[in-house]
């Protein structure tokens, strides 16, 4: 990514993980992202395009989706997550 973009993309790097831990998702700078869902690594992969607080998910299978981030939560589809803190 170049730009804007990247910088859009710092505010949601990082991992963010629904309240019972079972599906985490990582949202990367480089514009990917990589879905795990229970003891499944990798279930959903692909690129995600950060438009202020609006991201547009592609699948690499060509599955889309959207979320948005509000009050600090991502709200992916029927799934809310909260950005993992990272342990020092």
């Amino acid at each position: 990514m170049t730009g804007n973009t990247e910088e859009r993309h710092a505010d949601v790097v990082g991992m963010w993980v629904t309240a019972d831990g079972h599906i985490r998702q990582e949202l990367r700078a480089d514009g990917r992202y990589d879905e795990a869902r229970g003891t499944r690594h990798s279930a959903y992969t692909g690129h995600c395009t950060v438009t202020g607080s609006h991201i547009d998910y592609v699948d690499d299978s060509a599955f889309t989706a959207t979320g948005d981030i509000r009050d600090g939560v991502l709200h992916h589809e029927h799934l809310v997550l909260y950005r993992e803190e990272k342990q020092a």
